[in-house]
């Protein structure tokens, strides 16, 4: 019941007495007294002192005297009793004989004094009590004797217990406020505007809370809110905590003339979660409309702990709440009451969404933390971006009020007050920077066909980059490589800098680098500028949604007219074997592949221990990267050397890819094959047996990723010598020349 809600403590004649004042009479004031030895306690005053805490002309007034002793102003007490009566102020007396029993003084006088100033009958207005502890023996009947004075309407209470005040909210009209004892504890909401109050009848929620659950304290009124729809209608909001032991939530309007709709409602999930006890509507973008409705569970419970839940409901343009999320505290969290208090608070990170700090008071062993979301996007963060702790300020239950509206300070920035056991904190905000740093080069790709200057006796490509430079920042290339690609000239402007700058200024910066000799042109340099503030401790803090660390992309040119090269490669190759119809007027058959597969009769004399294969591999298009040129070759055949044999500058390094050595391939002027550039191989193969089988292709794979090509071949080329006659002086065998697949003949 909250009896003695405030209580005033009062000295006078050497005595000590208290008038507590039950805040939850809506139509009645209760007033307390104690008639000591000595001194009285006069109507006029107390009547005086009931109606400074809240009492009301016309209401039911109420006096409960209790003393232990005669009075020694006697000669009042026929004045005090008529004027009581005059005022229609019904008197509870009640005596308590404990001094008179421990010494044995007969009570009579004493009782006779107390039962003239109980109101008549004395069998309903006056106790008597045989010492001070048997005091609560009779409080239930009192109690019973006093509600029997207040009209009630039906068989339960109306708004008698109504506690209206419990939550408050400023509306366009006048201020909303919870009555949560109303209607025997369901609750109620009404309104104080300037034309008086308005109060709706218990009709208005019988569809929402029927009557059969009357016995469970719904407490309606818990707290309060009002949204504002798109289309610029209020509507209100009330959080019944302990309805059906889950929890609702009300939207509803309410018109002066006590009219109450209820247009939706909203249930908690978890019984004794105390869902819809603290309320919260949000405008992040701040154009006054309500963007989300945040409903507080505090007692939700998580795997074994009372961490907490607040739910998040979207507002959408036909005035309904949709579900839309939750937040929650992290998972080593223990009985944390994460929504035990909610509020809204200016932008802090300069995106122009406003922010929302919940508190749990009972985190880390009732020590409390609050915790803070970030809007972004018009969206709240479902994680959270700060957390502060009560355990630095040694304080007990902090985050248990929370109210962001006031810069105390006056810096400009809005400060956050926290509600804590006996204390409230004064939490200032930091300001934060965003840092945006630019880099540009020039030229804007790599020239890899351009060496414009020496390093450390080496041809290489130089270039420089500007940047837009932050307060303190570092320069790196390629950071994942162990040794990097490009080298500042100037080693020491790879260290960290500092600079002074003003908001709103830029400063640029030419730094000049050179690029290594490399040979794998596929992958982009990248190019860093890591970006900080050089105290973490004093002034600004860094967005931390804000990137620090700017990563860029320097290509290489790839010598094509457009971003993409369209190589052309041809492979042109003929054996030494001798054909059988041009042996005795020719040295050499040419079989180019270009033409027609067809068999051709060759001798393999007894005494030929290799063969040679003559290849030319031109370029007719634009360049070709990482061009190979690939051998496979069956056991019988052992693979020599590959020669150039004209006079040409391109390079060829052959590696094998299996232990048995049958398959080479060889890199063609790595990393790439120049337009228009052709190359001429002589291979040597030995020759173990007589069964002789050689496949050579030209591809370009991998390579041109660079310029977006995939793999790429070019005409695959088979020889397959096939055994057809074998005498003691020559072999005769035909060659069979095919493009782009293997054949096999018995």
């Amino acid at each position: 019941a909250q009896f003695g809600y405030t209580v005033q403590q009062h000295e006078a004649g050497g005595r000590q007495w208290f008038i507590p004042v039950k805040g939850e009479c809506f139509l009645s004031t209760v007033a307390t007294c104690m008639l000591s030895m000595g001194h009285c306690c006069k109507v006029n005053e107390s009547k005086l002192e009931a109606f400074q805490r809240g009492g009301r002309p016309g209401a039911q007034k109420v006096m409960i005297v209790i003393t232990d002793g005669e009075s020694h102003d006697s000669h009042q007490l026929m004045e005090v009793v008529n004027q009581s009566k005059k005022e229609n102020i019904t008197m509870y007396a009640i005596a308590v004989l404990g001094y008179y029993n421990r010494r044995g003084i007969n009570p009579e006088a004493f009782l006779k004094e107390i039962k003239f100033i109980a109101s008549d009958p004395d069998e309903e207005h006056f106790f008597k009590v045989t010492d001070e502890s048997a005091l609560k023996d009779i409080v239930d009947a009192l109690g019973e004797r006093i509600f029997s004075l207040i009209p009630l309407q039906g068989k339960g209470f109306g708004l008698q217990m109504a506690q209206a005040g419990f939550s408050s909210h400023v509306v366009n009209d006048g201020v909303l406020l919870g009555a949560v004892g109303a209607y025997d504890w369901n609750g109620a909401v009404l309104k104080e505007t300037k034309r008086g109050k308005v109060v709706s009848p218990k009709s208005s929620y019988k569809d929402e809370f029927p009557e059969a659950l009357k016995n469970h304290a719904a407490y309606l009124g818990y707290s309060v809110d009002a949204v504002t729809s798109s289309r610029g209608s209020q509507l209100y909001i009330a959080g019944a905590p302990r309805f059906n032991h889950t929890g609702k939530v009300i939207i509803f309007t309410l018109k002066n003339n006590g009219n109450l709709t209820i247009l939706q409602a909203l249930l908690g999930q978890q019984i004794g979660s105390y869902f819809g006890s603290g309320l919260l509507s949000m405008d992040i973008d701040g154009n006054g409309y309500t963007d989300f409705l945040l409903v507080a569970a505090p007692m939700y419970y998580n795997q074994g702990w009372e961490r907490g839940r607040v739910y998040i409901y979207a507002l959408s343009s036909e005035a309904f709440f949709t579900f839309h999320g939750v937040l929650e505290v992290p998972h080593h969290s223990q009985n944390s009451r994460l929504g035990s208090a909610l509020a809204q608070i200016a932008d802090m990170n300069g995106d122009g969404y406003k922010e929302l700090v919940v508190g749990a008071p009972l985190e880390d062993h009732h020590q409390g933390a609050i915790y803070i979301f970030h809007s972004q996007n018009k969206m709240i963060g479902p994680y959270y971006k700060q957390v502060i702790t009560g355990f630095s300020a040694g304080l007990l239950y902090f985050g248990q009020s929370l109210h962001g509206v006031l810069d105390v300070n006056g810096d400009g920035l809005v400060d956050l007050a926290v509600g804590a056991l006996g204390a409230a904190v004064i939490i200032w905000s930091r300001g934060v920077v965003r840092i945006e740093a630019k880099m540009t080069f020039e030229p804007e790709k790599i020239n890899i066909f351009n060496k414009n200057c020496q390093r450390g006796g080496k041809e290489v490509t130089c270039m420089s980059v500007v940047v837009l430079i932050p307060p303190h920042f570092l320069l790196v290339f390629d950071e994942r490589r162990f040794s990097p690609w490009a080298v500042l000239d100037e080693s020491f402007r790879q260290q960290p800098r500092t600079l002074l700058l003003h908001t709103g200024n830029q400063e640029c910066e030419r730094l000049v680098f050179s690029v290594q000799d490399i040979t794998d042109y596929r992958w982009p340099i990248v190019v860093a500028v890591e970006a900080g503030l050089q105290s973490q401790v004093k002034g600004p803090v860094l967005d931390p949604d804000w990137p620090t660390t700017l990563r860029t992309e320097l290509p290489f040119w790839n010598g094509c007219e457009e971003d993409t090269c369209t190589p052309d490669l041809v492979l042109h190759s003929h054996t030494d074997l001798l054909n059988v119809l041009t042996r005795k007027h020719a040295t050499s058959s040419l079989c180019s592949h270009r033409k027609e597969p067809e068999e051709k009769m060759f001798v393999v004399e007894t005494g030929r221990r290799k063969m040679i294969v003559f290849a030319e591999l031109q370029n007719q298009g634009e360049n070709a990267f990482r061009t190979s040129l690939d051998i496979s070759t069956t056991p019988n055949l052992l693979f020599s050397s590959l020669l150039v044999k004209d006079q040409s500058d391109i390079q060829i390094e052959c590696s094998t890819e299996n232990r048995m050595a049958s398959q080479r391939s060889c890199n063609i002027s790595a990393p790439f094959m120049r337009s228009l550039s052709q190359v001429q191989n002589l291979g040597i193969f030995f020759v173990k047996d007589i069964i002789l089988e050689a496949d050579i292709w030209a591809v370009t794979k991998e390579g041109n990723q660079l310029v977006d090509i995939t793999d790429y071949s070019i005409e695959e080329v088979i020889y397959v010598i096939y055994l057809i006659y074998i005498s003691l002086f020559c072999i005769i065998i035909t060659l069979a020349l095919l493009k782009h697949k293997k054949c096999s003949k018995s």
